[in-house]
């Protein structure tokens, strides 16, 4: 969105999400309307290396098949709101609407539900309806762009590098504002957004030229030593504090990939048992980025500190390369280069 707001100004979102507000609020330039409709279940996570395949079952009983009655709804919504084009990011709702509207969609991905599930169909039966069901909604989408590393690589309009948001400002500024000296070597450790208990980080055994940066792990900006942690909204942005790093430690997700992959941060990857995306992203860190994995239980237990001498020593690598995100906005724009009205 926000690289389509640099290519056009005049286009005006229509966000139909559960994310909170102000997650767009704080990055996107353009204006934009806000709608809270639940458009997708993905998987409802325990904690952020576990999922919960029972409560995610139950959950997608309800949600699937979509009601008649709320695809109705929904689509006299976007008529209404004169939308010329459907964004999906692996949400299926928006597809079945934009079908039954007669607006053209866009699903964007580097996998899809369906694909996830069939892992699953083993141990939960009725994971399988659910992805049979999810494989035909995703098949009607009228343009297609899978975003590198692409998980079920298949025909399609368009396959772009990582995505990520673009940094703010100067690594320096950021760790200024973070009090570390410019001496200091600075790991960020970062678990994708999902709650998590750090409790055990505060006693870490830390170098002292090491600083770690725990963004997500509290109401507050608190200070342990060496260890400070950061609310999951503060005045850091994200891809700056990744930008910052001298290295990154955290759950191997595409978000956070791709921001260490722009920044070419060296990553010390946590992968998730049982989820078949973590297997590709680990192979395209392991052939395209500098880092090395980290061990579940060391993290839990703290001993994943010994890896950071070796992940200090890796070199940063300059990247050149495009931003997925303004490929697709260039993508989108295309699309509709004379027409104007709101995108969903």
């Amino acid at each position: 969105m926000y690289a389509v707001y640099e290519m056009d100004p005049t286009i005006h979102f229509d966000i139909f999400t559960t994310i909170p507000p102000w997650f767009f609020e704080d990055y996107l330039v353009g204006p934009f309307t806000y709608h809270e409709v639940l458009t997708d279940i993905g998987l409802i996570q325990k904690t952020p290396l576990y999922a919960d395949l029972a409560k995610t079952v139950a959950q997608l009983d309800q949600f699937i098949p979509f009601q008649t009655a709320w695809v109705c709804e929904l689509t006299r919504e976007i008529e209404r709101l004169k939308c010329r084009l459907v964004v999906c990011d692996i949400s299926p709702l928006g597809i079945a609407v934009a079908r039954k509207a007669g607006v053209p969609s866009l699903l964007v991905e580097n996998f899809t539900w369906d694909w996830v599930y069939e892992e699953y169909t083993g141990t939960h039966d009725r994971l399988r309806r659910h992805a049979d069901y999810l494989r035909e909604v995703f098949s009607q989408a009228d343009y297609h762009v899978q975003t590198v590393p692409v998980c079920s690589p298949k025909a399609v309009d368009l396959t772009v590098a990582p995505v990520s948001r673009n940094t703010r400002c100067i690594g320096k500024e950021v760790r200024h504002g973070l009090n570390i000296p410019d001496a200091g070597r600075m790991v960020l450790i970062t678990m994708g957004g999902v709650p998590e208990d750090y409790s055990a980080m505060k006693g870490l055994s830390l170098p002292k030229d090491v600083f770690v940066v725990i963004p997500g792990a509290g109401n507050f900006l608190e200070i342990y030593g060496n260890l400070m942690t950061l609310p999951h909204r503060s005045r850091f942005f994200h891809p700056d504090l990744v930008a910052a790093a001298d290295a990154v430690v955290g759950k191997v997700g595409y978000s956070t990939l791709a921001e260490v992959y722009h920044g070419g941060v060296p990553f010390g990857f946590i992968k998730r048992r049982n989820f078949r995306e973590s297997d590709i992203l680990s192979a395209f860190i392991e052939n395209y980025m500098n880092g090395l994995a980290v061990d579940e239980e060391s993290f839990r237990k703290g001993k994943w500190v010994s890896v950071i001498p070796r992940l200090l020593e890796m070199p940063r690598i300059q990247r050149n390369g495009p931003n997925g995100a303004a490929q697709i906005g260039e993508f989108v724009c295309g699309l509709l280069e004379t027409a104007k009205g709101s995108f969903c």
